[in-house]
């Protein structure tokens, strides 16, 4: 161990994988001054319609996915320490000498299938073009299938863990995701030693130690009171299904804030860091803004927005409240209980809009003022009154993870008329996504969890319009995080913590946390304007989203058969399996 008896000249690394890139920050252990940084987006990306040919190892046509599938390069991953770490060291100036440790967050769930050493199956020969041999993205929604059996199941038999989740778990958690790899690629899961975190795989990557996070194996992995579901439970949906806790998942459990173990050689070598250092157990890029915000006491909702947002949240005892991703002891800092809800599309619901509702003329407008098209827009809704555009839109377009937890609900705008311009709907969609949080909101003061202050992290904390429309529809006061790395620089606290600079992440989080940015306090008579119109979207969330009309249900029953139809036709040739999985024919089948 190195002596960390001194805080003046030392630094940690924290890295925040994100959904399209990873980038390291810098930050001084004394006072949480970030002084470098260097940003690397994955080669690959978000891979959907088929596997990158590069990656597949293919001279012909690589796999095709069906729909709702979001897979990952496992190499891009370490392609992020290799070139955004030293990158953020350079920018910095700083001797590497002078770094003490290293932490690492990640999107969730996100799951990478191993073998025993911690090789990804997509790179173990023959299992290069099968796409269940790949990462699959917290955004991955095609497990919604097996998500339903294990909520129709679970609420069967009354499993005691299903209420700490809300009563529903989400087809994007380890349970659904691994599931459907053993149905639709039974070979592959045969393959398979280890169903890990990203944010596991990552660390030990780092420090050669596979240790689970009590975070993701918490929140996402359904690990409540020192136990699994139970081997009965998990026959029950599928003989087969077993043993998947004691033979793929079960593994050592690391507190947040703790030494997963010290730099490989190899790790050092990629990244230009001493040998050695202290890399600190994983966590979820949500989990650890509270730190960075200085948010780690109850009653302290931070909403990490972004293509999506997770609200996250201490409280000081346990409440079961519906349709939560879940509630954890010590899920965010030790001796308190972690709530965590979310909204699956956010940011990326008003890219989408950018990218397929705005008129040539309109981008156009925005590029001769100087302007992105969201800053143009923002600023011609800025200038409508509440109500102005006759408008409701439901915040769905990548389903509800809560309260509802189905990603099988769709986007709705209604009111649209001949008249409707797109800043009107663009508007429409900020505000939608703010009545998502209120719902949220609502949901915890209801069953005794109070929201006392609302802070908001990431990307989307710069438009002052969104966040103005948010402090209004929430009636709370909004404050921003004030640095613009809110995630990464709560890896940072941990790191600093796993090196021993710290006794614990509170002490940490108050000292290196980000002090406040900007203040927005609700407007009186725009907190009654949107009272109005809030009764409206929720009108409009429990007709669509609680089963008095299903026709979202039946819309996407519709497409995925008609999907699936072409998808069958089109792959004949290429052994696609009715289950989804793909190999090439004549390999592996």
């Amino acid at each position: 161990m190195l002596d960390h008896s001194s805080r003046s000249d030392q630094f940690v690394i924290g890295v925040d994988y994100g959904t399209l890139s990873g980038r390291a920050v810098v930050v001084r252990v004394r006072d949480g001054k970030e002084v470098g940084s260097g940003v690397f987006d994955y080669p690959h990306a978000v891979v959907t319609g088929a596997l990158p040919a590069d990656a597949a190892g293919v001279s012909g046509n690589p796999a095709r996915l069906p729909g709702e599938w979001a897979l990952q390069v496992p190499n891009d991953y370490r392609d992020v320490l290799r070139h955004a770490v030293p990158a953020a060291i350079a920018d910095a100036g700083i001797d590497p000498a002078a770094v003490v440790g290293i932490a690492t967050d990640f999107t969730a769930c996100t799951m990478v299938p191993v073998k025993a050493d911690g090789t990804p199956l997509n790179e173990v020969a023959g299992f290069a073009n099968r796409p269940h041999a790949y990462v699959k993205l917290w955004r991955h929604h095609a497990a919604q299938p097996q998500a339903d059996r294990i909520n129709q199941l679970a609420e069967e038999r009354g499993e005691a863990w299903l209420p700490r989740y809300g009563g529903l778990i989400s087809s994007e958690w380890e349970f659904a995701k691994g599931l459907q790899l053993l149905e639709e690629d039974p070979e592959a899961y045969a393959e398979m030693d280890h169903w890990v975190e990203a944010a596991d795989w990552i660390v030990w990557q780092l420090c050669g130690n596979y240790v689970r996070n009590a975070c993701t194996a918490g929140y996402k992995g359904i690990y409540q009171d020192g136990r699994y579901p139970s081997e009965d439970f998990l026959a029950a949906l599928n003989p087969a299904f077993a043993d998947f806790v004691s033979s793929k998942l079960e593994h050592a459990i690391g507190r947040l804030g703790d030494a997963a173990g010290y730099l490989t050689a190899e790790a050092a070598a990629w990244t230009g860091l001493p040998e050695g250092i202290a890399v600190a157990v994983g966590n979820v890029d949500a989990h650890v803004s509270a730190p960075a915000a200085r948010a780690v006491e109850p009653g302290q909702l931070v909403a990490i927005m972004g293509t999506s947002t997770c609200h996250v949240m201490n409280g000081d005892a346990l409440h079961e409240v519906p349709g939560m991703c879940g509630v954890v002891d010590g899920g965010i800092v030790e001796g308190l209980w972690g709530y965590e809800a979310g909204q699956s599309g956010v940011g990326d619901i008003f890219g989408w809009f950018t990218n397929n509702g705005v008129p040539p003329e309109y981008h156009q407008a925005a590029a001769a003022a100087g302007l992105g098209i969201h800053e143009y827009l923002t600023e011609l809704a800025s200038r409508q009154g509440i109500g102005e555009h006759g408008l409701i839109a439901l915040d769905w377009h990548s389903g509800n993870r809560s309260v509802l937890v189905d990603h099988e609900l769709s986007g709705v705008v209604v009111g649209q008329t001949l008249a409707t311009k797109p800043e009107d709907t663009y508007r429409a969609l900020l505000e939608a996504t703010a009545f998502g949080t209120r719902t949220i909101v609502d949901a915890f003061r209801d069953s005794g969890v109070p929201v006392k202050e609302f802070i908001v992290a990431g990307g989307l904390l710069k438009n002052k319009l969104l966040m103005q429309i948010y402090a209004d529809i929430t009636g709370l006061p909004l404050s921003t995080i004030g640095s613009t790395q809110g995630p990464a620089l709560g890896s940072a606290i941990h790191a600093a913590v796993a090196a021993g600079t710290y006794p614990d992440i509170r002490a940490a989080a108050a000292a290196m946390g980000s002090e406040p940015g900007a203040v927005y306090t609700p407007i009186p008579e725009n907190v009654a304007a949107y009272e109005e119109l809030f009764q409206e979207y929720r009108t409009l969330h429990d007709y669509f989203g609680r089963g008095t009309n299903s026709v979202m249900h039946r819309l996407k029953a519709i497409q995925r058969r008609v999907q699936a139809e072409r998808h069958a036709g089109n792959s004949a040739g290429a052994g696609i399996r009715p289950g989804g999985s793909a190999v090439l024919a004549g390999e592996r089948a």
